[in-house]
């Protein structure tokens, strides 16, 4: 793989300058300490995740960019004397960047190329951590006025050892009249079998559908930001062995508010536990937290941001959990260093750096 990316660089590199190529790096880097407490929960267990991550990226622009060659590492590191239980993922995509709002990009390509990030339900802590990386393709259309995107996930390829798994989402939000906006999720994740394979492997679909409607009242208020949501979540999960279709579904409501330095988000969740087939295959198939297998949920996190620019964001917060059968208490400080080409160029002015926030990875 090494030398075919030098050989298209190579190949980029000797193109006339009409195509206005331009060098493109950048650097995202992360440290993060999660100190996990809860009660007698056997879903999510006491833990605790203590890791960095470095992911730099360096490629191609053309035509003012809007052909984009990049390719990079992440190295996932957990916290400890020696080098084990270490990642390295690789990262390799071509972006197309159209000046009539439609995004392309195909390969493996970093998350947060994505508008925004997944909602806990679909996409769990857990799962940001270790799989930093979209593997396919995702098409976007973005305007100031909303976005909608769609990607296909290949996440697992099968071999003898390991099942055929891959996710296809679509995300939208898009602003209806004054603070009112109308959004969603559909989210689709196919666990097929190894090749060849055990008795007990068939295949497994979930697909999960969330309409959402929300008050965006940031300009409204005192504070830097308020977004209050709600929605159902209708959930369709079945294993093949039996051909039998579970459907269950509840409501969701989310509220995020910020202060200048002050962060707080709710999440709460009442209905049925939306996976079913969770005790059985687990994150290979539901790729979402866990907590929203039961009937009632509430997560408020407490989020204080010590350090936040628009290449820094280092936080501390406090996130507490409730269902219908147990709490817990989770503990994090997290820190998130990004610096690019762009930002770069500007690094002497001041005021460009400090007015604007990161986008926190976790």
């Amino acid at each position: 793989m090494r030398n075919w990316l030098l050989a298209i660089l190579t190949l980029l590199l000797t193109i006339p300058p009409l195509a206005a190529q331009e060098v493109e790096w950048n650097v995202d880097a992360s440290m993060l300490l999660n100190n996990r407490e809860g009660g007698e929960d056997r879903t999510t267990p006491d833990q605790t995740f203590f890791f960095t991550r470095l992911a730099p990226e360096a490629g191609i622009s053309m035509l003012d960019g809007t052909h984009v060659l990049k390719g990079g590492v992440v190295w996932y590191q957990p916290m400890i004397d020696n080098l084990s239980g270490y990642k390295v993922l690789p990262t390799l995509y071509y972006r197309y960047n159209g000046n009539n709002g439609w995004h392309m990009t195909v390969g493996l390509m970093p998350r947060t190329l994505m508008v925004e990030r997944m909602p806990l339900y679909l996409w769990s802590d857990s799962m940001n951590y270790v799989q930093p990386n979209i593997r396919g393709v995702m098409a976007q259309y973005i305007k100031p006025q909303g976005y909608a995107e769609i990607a296909v996930d290949w996440r697992q390829m099968q071999t003898e050892r390991q099942r055929e798994a891959f996710t296809v989402f679509f995300n939208t939000d898009w602003r209806l009249a004054g603070p009112l906006r109308l959004g969603g999720h559909v989210q689709y994740s196919h666990l097929a079998m190894s090749k060849p394979h055990a008795g007990d492997q068939h295949v497994n679909d979930d697909i999960v559908v969330n309409p959402m409607l929300s008050l965006d009242l940031s300009h409204h208020t005192a504070l830097d930001s308020l977004r209050l949501s709600a929605g159902a979540i209708i959930a369709m999960e079945r294993d093949r062995a039996t051909d039998k279709w579970e459907r269950p579904a509840g409501f969701l409501a989310t509220a995020t508010a910020r202060w200048r330095w002050i962060e707080l988000d709710e999440t709460f969740y009442t209905g049925q536990g939306i996976m079913p087939l969770y005790a059985k295959w687990g994150s290979q198939l539901n790729l979402g937290d866990p907590y929203f297998d039961y009937k009632t949920y509430s997560r408020t996190d407490l989020v204080f941001h010590i350090v936040s620019n628009r290449f820094v964001d280092l936080t501390g917060s406090l996130t507490l959990h409730a269902n219908d059968k147990t709490t817990g208490f989770w503990q994090q400080i997290a820190c998130r260093f990004y610096m690019d080409s762009n930002l770069w160029k500007r690094r002497h002015d001041r005021d460009h750096l400090k007015n604007g926030h990161l986008p926190s990875l976790y």
